[in-house]
């Protein structure tokens, strides 16, 4: 991987070699960069930690306080002043500040107490930071599209002053995790995405791009806000949409053709058929779809082995039948059948709801991409309900005696505490997944569904839950957090130069996630290693997905025994590196 400086001054930049290097952390390395320019290179910067070698051929005599500080006392003054702001939006802007003024600092601070800081970077802070991004906004970070640059996509994305981008992370911001279209402000999805991703994957941060397709705003709110900093015109559909989003495809094809693109806060529609237009273009998925799935699918496989059932002698509701909920029922089904069932039987153990009700075939105004998992009118009449319905959660469970229930609403209080009921008779071990973000959009809150089931159902949740206090035990509530999966996907994309990404690839990555969990962990209802274990699951995900591409002809083949070195080369630790001037 080459790369560039961001900040460096014509006639003053760092070797492509020299950033290797840094990016590997192979010996000392010569820098262009000199005094105040280096000191405002995000990428370089290291603050107080330069040597007194370094001050001196520099130009930093002076510019420094005398004291040279290493990066583990560095990391702990980072994290006094995080956790001395009383609310988690300040903390959020304050990790911003540190990233856009030194990159090493910031994801080695992140790294080292991801369970702490996850929920800052990311859900559920995130959420509040996307709706209010044009009141705390100061340094741009990735790359701005409007429908203005649809004849300059190529040198909007050289702009970005990196030599190789190999993982970009984009959103048209129209459905930002439950909180629907926040225009501009969707550009804190993708730039959490990849702080996450340099963390846990181990992506150098100048290897990646966040970017924003700004195709405008149907929020009344943002539209009227004088300090809103997005494109001012009400959402673009249609045709001129597409032409946006083609323009900017080809871009990335022209200019980082080796660049994996994750597709991220796509409304349904557009979501779907966006990745099938042009996950055969570039190596791309998205992990609303197929990131969701693959955390679901090994939630459900931790669960059920915990209880001493697989897959295929599962019955499930999901509850949601937008990308996500798609995306889900058929990596289950896919699931279903490597388990030896065979297509119509796995579709017939899965019943999925929209906000209009069962899914059922031949039901009036269907959308073409809930067919697949829509049950047939014999089944559903098997079940002692009506075909033509509409039926209601309580009614589906009820009737379907499901082992499992998910949901993927957006719409907090969905499990009621009469389904939560009906889900307690129909099993000993109800399994109940609400995974809907940020926390005021989960289906059900775990101490509610602790109390309907007397204690006895296992539960995750998408958004961060504390322990739960019940029957004189305290009982950890697992979070089915996506960064369990996509680091892992896009860090094995990289390192096997893969073509496409099937749905297969998920899958794998879904029972190796499942497999992790220990059977102690898995006895105490934790369905997934700790947050802070992330870096150690990517690497596992990310090798065992390598080898899938390469058995598929999708990737590169390695020797199996080459693999985990492969992926270890591939994932950067951030670290100081002596420089030298160059």
């Amino acid at each position: 991987m080459t790369l560039n400086p961001p900040s460096a001054p014509p006639g003053a930049r760092t070797s492509r070699r020299a950033f290797d290097s840094l990016r590997t952390g192979a010996g000392s390395i010569p820098v262009a960069e000199r005094g105040l320019t280096l000191l405002a290179d995000r990428v370089l910067n290291k603050d107080a930690a330069f040597t007194e070698a370094e001050r001196d051929a520099l130009g930093l005599r002076g510019l420094l306080p005398p004291r040279v500080v290493d990066i583990e006392t560095q990391v702990k003054l980072e994290l006094e002043h995080v956790r001395r702001k009383g609310d988690d939006l300040e903390r959020y802007i304050g990790l911003a500040a540190l990233q856009d003024r030194n990159e090493t600092l910031f994801h080695r601070v992140l790294l080292d107490h991801l369970e702490e800081l996850l929920p800052i970077v990311y859900t559920p802070t995130v959420g509040r930071a996307c709706q209010e991004f044009s009141h705390h906004f100061r340094r741009p970070r990735g790359v701005w599209i409007t429908p203005d640059d649809i004849d300059r996509m190529p040198e909007i994305l050289r702009n970005a002053a990196r030599d190789e981008i190999r993982l970009i992370v984009v959103t048209d911001n129209e459905r930002i995790l439950g909180l629907g279209d926040q225009g501009a402000g969707g550009m804190g999805i993708p730039v959490g995405k990849l702080a996450i991703y340099s963390a846990a994957a181990g992506l150098h941060p100048a290897n990646t791009l966040p970017v924003s397709l700004d195709v405008g705003t149907d929020r009344a709110e943002l539209l009227g806000d004088p300090l809103y900093v997005g494109w001012r015109h009400p959402r673009l559909r249609g045709a001129a949409y597409d032409e946006v989003v083609e323009a900017f495809v080809a871009g990335v094809r022209e200019v980082h053709p080796r660049a994996v693109l994750q597709w991220e806060d796509f409304k349904q529609h557009n979501a779907i058929r966006l990745l099938e237009r042009y996950r055969q273009w570039v190596c791309s998925f998205n992990d609303d779809i197929q990131g969701t799935a693959a955390i679901s699918v090994a939630a459900m496989l931790s669960a059920l082995r915990g209880g001493g059932k697989t897959l295929a002698e599962a019955r499930i509701v999901l509850a949601g039948a937008g990308a996500a909920g798609t995306g889900i029922a058929r990596l289950v089904r896919l699931a279903m059948v490597e388990e030896g069932l065979t297509r119509e039987e796995a579709r017939d153990r899965l019943a999925v709801l929209d906000s209009h009700g069962l899914l059922v075939q031949g039901r009036p105004g269907l959308d073409e991409d809930k067919l697949d998992a829509a049950l047939p009118r014999d089944a559903v009449a098997g079940l002692g309900l009506d075909p033509d319905g509409p039926h209601d959660l309580l009614e589906v469970v009820t009737a379907f005696r499901p082992d499992i229930l998910l949901g993927t609403t957006g719409h907090g209080g969905t499990f009621t505490e009469a389904v939560i009921r009906a889900m307690a008779e129909a099993t000993e071990r109800p399994v109940i997944l609400p995974m809907s973000n940020p926390t005021a959009a989960t289906e059900a809150r775990p101490a509610d569904i602790m109390a309907w089931t007397n204690g006895c159902a296992v539960v995750a949740t998408g958004s961060p839950f504390p322990p739960v206090e019940f029957g004189g035990r305290s009982i950890r509530i697992p979070q089915a957090n996506n960064a369990y999966v996509f680091p892992g996907i896009g860090l094995a994309a990289i390192v096997s130069e893969a073509r496409i990404l099937p749905e297969s690839a998920f899958l794998v990555a879904a029972r190796r996630l499942a497999d992790l969990a220990t059977p102690e962990a898995l006895a105490r209802g934790e369905l997934f290693p700790p947050i802070a274990d992330l870096r150690h699951v990517a690497r596992e995900l990310a090798i065992v997905v390598v080898a899938h591409l390469g058995s598929l002809g999708v990737g590169r083949r390695f020797a199996p025994e080459a693999i985990p070195a492969a992926v270890s080369a591939a994932m950067w630790r951030p670290n100081y590196v002596q420089y030298e001037a160059g």
